[in-house]
């Protein structure tokens, strides 16, 4: 039985690959335990499926999963869990900015610890401060107190996981920097550690402010599911009573003056309208878009619907 799969996602690494498989390959034959490497190609339009085809076919170790085109990390990290065969699960980005030299000692802690769920934490992190760090620094404080799991590095890939932790879980959008706070739903038990992080040797990261807007409405809707998802009336309500009990109070007022006191309300008609928005409008587009995202959800699981589209898995099959 394999111990360990390497779930790598990767777009457009050509210049990383073969450095990266060679670090793994040293670190996990001098750790002697069964492995499996398993990279996601996300669309690549460079060589990096070539430089993959040529790996694989001399490393019975690595298997390569194809997407036809982009879908993004999320999709990727899913399409590794539901195709890993490891008892751990192990992510690691593909720019080489990852140590492989902390996956055993993780994996240890993982098991001396009893943890379900290890994250690393890039205390000493490599990258630019006001466009990198800052953002992630005040993103890890936001999260965490969001969802009440708190870790210093959401964003930091390097991670260990029990593999029958992390495959049940259902992935959209850009929510592979939630699974901790996802999983936490299961009562899972999650550690941290600090890792080793180097600067990049090649390319440019693919990550950058313009990703702060969709990770913040993610966290919306990972709160929400986290919360809420098995007693949707408490947020329905609270939302409707904030938006209802002022409507109803100008258009209760507005109803006294032209009834009781026969008053025209001509000269109210803002206000008059104010009330009917706070009354309708405001409660449907805010509980449409919630129930849309369970919607959403029900569509895909209902249906065993992946988020990804393969088009060829190379592996050894008697690896």
């Amino acid at each position: 039985m394999i111990d360990l799969t390497v779930v790598i996602p990767i777009r457009n690494e050509a210049l990383s690959l073969e450095e990266l498989h060679r670090e793994l390959t040293d670190v996990l034959t001098r750790w002697a335990r069964p492995y499996e490497i398993l990279v996601i190609d996300d669309g690549s339009t460079d060589e990096s499926f070539q430089i993959l085809a040529r790996l694989q076919s001399v490393d019975p170790h690595l298997r390569v999963i194809r997407f036809r085109r982009n879908f993004g990390q999320t999709a990727a990290f899913s399409a590794g869990f539901a195709h890993a065969r490891g008892r751990f699960i192990v992510t690691s980005d593909g720019d080489l900015q990852n140590d492989p030299r902390d996956i055993p000692a993780m994996i240890e802690q993982l098991e001396e610890r009893q943890l379900d769920i290890l994250c690393g934490w890039r205390k000493d992190r490599k990258d630019v401060f006001l466009s990198r760090r800052l953002p992630s620094m005040l993103a890890n404080r936001l999260i965490s107190r969001a969802t009440g799991v708190r870790l210093h590095d959401y964003g930091c890939s390097l991670k260990v996981f029990r593999a029958e932790v992390v495959k049940p879980l259902k992935l959209y959008g850009e929510m592979h920097r939630f699974i901790p706070a996802i999983a936490s739903e299961q009562g899972v038990a999650i550690g941290e550690t600090v890792v080793n992080h180097r600067a990049r040797k090649h390319g440019v990261s693919k990550y950058g402010i313009s990703r702060t807007i969709r990770v913040v409405l993610d966290l919306i809707t990972v709160k929400f599911l986290l919360n809420y998802s098995t007693r949707p009336l408490q947020i329905f309500g609270l939302i409707g009573f904030m938006m209802l009990l002022p409507g109803v109070a100008i258009t209760g007022y507005l109803g006294i003056l032209k009834i009781v006191l026969d008053q025209a309300i001509g000269d109210h008609m803002p206000l008059l309208l104010l009330g009917i928005l706070l009354t309708f409008t405001g409660v449907q587009l805010l509980t449409i878009g919630l129930l849309a995202e369970l919607q959403s959800r029900t569509y895909h699981e209902s249906q065993n619907k992946p988020t990804y589209v393969i088009r060829e898995i190379r592996e050894t099959t008697n690896a």
